[in-house]
């Protein structure tokens, strides 16, 4: 990983997609090959096998050429029985997102939302569950990308495990995998899943994901589950090198390599990177007369800072950093011009990150 700008192009340091890098860059340029071919079916089973890895699971991971998005309809689709109850914990743009994909597939969706910028308490989720109706499942958002929260995961996880043991715990990683703690097994995770354009700094247009035995014992249970992303169907071929549809196949080659790279600097060494980006992003904020817009210190994202402007001239702040050649995003949503945001996440190094900082 280079510290230095790239010249040719902006450097983004939005939350996704992320920056690549030339290595993976260069991969991506090879010679298209058939991906029925028996060199590229080896490629594809070493990638589902490597994402064991990355997710921390003995149980089922695979992969799929599609967004994030279509992961989230998948898993209502897999593993919410038509006119089933899930609960959303909504505190943001994109926990949001999945109960409205919810109640589009025809579920029934409850929300329990806390205010931008806050995350959930595991004690007011265990009293829901304790108190509320029963629910197929329980949808989190691990690391909500519009505001920069990282919810307590592995409590609440362990809430609904103790409180409705028949729900399945599904959980969007999309901003957390690969740069955030995730330990799928030992937190009693069912379903999880992420783009390659987050802190995997790879393009967009691949998904990845991990399953349970008991999520894939309910998918088997549940009609009308689609065609390519039936989970009952899709892991199966594509673990033994046999993809459903036709993927994007320099793409596979690139996580494949990507993968390597991330198990030579160990998880753990990447977490304790995205972590050293964070605390010299919100060092600088303070500095500069800006604010966390997380309060709670113990719910702030390792991988991408949200900060309060505190009226400050965000557009001035995106131009000085154009001006340096680097790309921030300038807030999501009811943000937008409030708040803006630095993807520290991915491939970054340390030193680059505080090329920015000082442009700004």
């Amino acid at each position: 990983m280079s510290d230095q700008p790239m010249s040719d192009h902006p450097v983004l340091f939005i939350p996704g997609p992320t920056e690549v890098d030339a290595e993976l860059r260069q991969i991506m340029s090879m010679p298209l090959l058939g991906h029925r071919d028996p060199k590229f079916v080896t490629v594809v089973q070493d990638v589902c096998q490597q994402l064991h890895m990355l997710f921390a699971t003995a149980q089922h991971a695979a992969f799929e050429t599609c967004a994030a998005t279509a992961l989230m309809e998948a898993g209502i689709r897999n593993l919410v029985p038509r006119g089933g109850r899930t609960l959303h914990l909504v505190c943001g743009a994109f926990s949001e997102r999945w109960q409205k994909i919810a109640k589009l597939c025809g579920r029934d969706a409850e929300a329990m939302t806390v205010p931008l910028g806050q995350g959930h308490d595991p004690a007011a989720l265990r009293a829901r569950l304790q108190q509320g109706p029963p629910v197929a499942a329980v949808m989190i958002t691990h690391n909500e990308t519009s505001t920069g929260v990282l919810e307590p995961l592995q409590q609440l996880a362990a809430g609904v495990r103790e409180c409705q043991p028949e729900a399945l715990v599904c959980v969007d990683v999309v901003t957390s995998l690969a740069g955030a703690e995730l330990r799928f097994d030992d937190w009693g995770l069912d379903f999880a899943f992420a783009g390659t354009q987050k802190c995997l700094a790879l393009p967009p247009g691949l998904c990845v994901y991990a399953l349970s035995e008991r999520a894939m014992a309910r998918a088997a249970t549940v009609e009308e589950r689609g065609y390519l992303l039936d989970f009952t169907r899709s892991v199966k071929d594509t673990n033994a090198g046999k993809t459903i549809a036709t993927p994007c196949v320099p793409l596979v080659y690139a996580l494949q390599r990507q993968l390597q790279r991330v198990a030579a600097e160990t998880l753990e060494g990447r977490q304790a990177r995205h972590l050293a980006m964070r605390e010299t992003t919100l060092a600088w904020a303070e500095r500069a007369g800006f604010a966390p817009f997380v309060a709670d210190a113990t719910m702030r994202s390792p991988t991408v800072s949200c900060i309060d402007a505190r009226g400050g001239d965000v557009e001035a702040l995106a131009k000085k950093a154009a001006a340096a050649g680097f790309k921030l995003d300038k807030g999501y949503g009811d943000l937008k011009g409030k708040a803006f945001r630095i993807g520290h996440m991915g491939d970054h190094p340390l030193a680059r990150l505080q090329q920015l900082l000082a442009a700004l």
